[in-house]
C-alpha cells in the first residue's frame, strides 16, 4: 500500500473522491493513502452523502489535515469498516500525542467528537474501478458551521501526525492482507 503526505497545501473540495486522484496527481499506482493540509470546501455537485446533500449541510472548514484512501475492489462496506478503522487510528493516535488532553475524544461511526465538538468529517464511497475514503480532521476549528474542535486545540503539529497514521493503516491493511494469505480455508 502506497504512503504519501503531500508537502503542498490542497484544499478538498470534494474532487479528490474521484477514482484514480493519487495516481493522477502523484503517480501512486494501486492501493494508496495521502494525506495533505488544506481547507475544506465541498461543492453541492461533489457531495456523496445524499442525507447530508438534503439537509442542505455545509461541510466547510479552514484548514483541515485530510486523508484520501483508495482501494482497487468494488466492496464498499469493507471500505466503511475501513474508514471506520482510519478513525479509531486517528483517535489512538491523538490520545497518544496528548493523553491529558484527549481523555474527552471518542469516535461515533466514522466520526471524532470531543465532548459536543466535531473534530472530523468523513465519506466513504465507490466508484466504477475502487472505493474510496475521506477521513479529514480539523486544524483549526474557527468558522466551522458546527461547534468544532481540531489539532491545534491538542498542540498537535499536523505532518508527524499524518506520517503516524499513514504508517498505521498501511500496517493494518498490510496485516490484514497477510492474515487472508496465511490462514487455511475449511471443508
Amino acid at each position: 500500500m502506497h504512503t504519501l503526505f503531500a508537502d503542498n497545501e490542497i484544499d478538498y473540495d470534494g474532487s479528490q473522491i474521484y477514482s484514480l486522484w493519487a495516481y493522477r496527481e502523484f503517480g501512486l499506482l494501486g492501493d494508496s493513502i495521502v494525506a495533505f493540509v488544506g481547507g475544506c470546501d465541498v461543492k453541492p455537485e461533489f457531495m456523496v452523502d445524499i442525507e447530508d446533500l438534503k439537509a442542505g449541510d455545509t461541510i466547510f472548514s479552514r484548514k483541515m489535515l485530510h486523508f484520501i484512501v483508495e482501494h482497487f475492489d468494488d466492496n464498499l462496506e469493507a471500505t466503511i469498516l475501513r474508514q471506520r478503522i482510519l478513525a479509531g487510528l486517528v483517535l489512538e493516535a491523538i490520545i497518544k500525542g496528548q493523553p491529558a488532553l484527549a481523555k474527552n475524544i471518542r469516535r461515533e461511526g466514522d466520526d471524532l467528537f470531543d465532548d459536543d465538538a466535531k473534530l472530523s468529517v468523513s465519506i466513504a464511497t465507490s466508484t466504477p474501478v475502487s472505493t474510496k475514503i475521506h477521513f479529514g480532521i480539523n486544524v483549526i476549528a474557527d468558522g466551522a458551521p458546527v461547534k468544532a474542535g481540531g489539532l491545534s486545540d491538542y498542540s498537535i503539529e499536523p505532518e508527524p501526525f499524518a506520517d503516524a497514521v499513514l504508517l498505521a493503516y498501511a500496517a493494518e491493511m498490510c496485516g490484514a492482507r497477510e492474515v487472508r494469505c496465511r490462514v487455511r480455508g475449511v471443508d
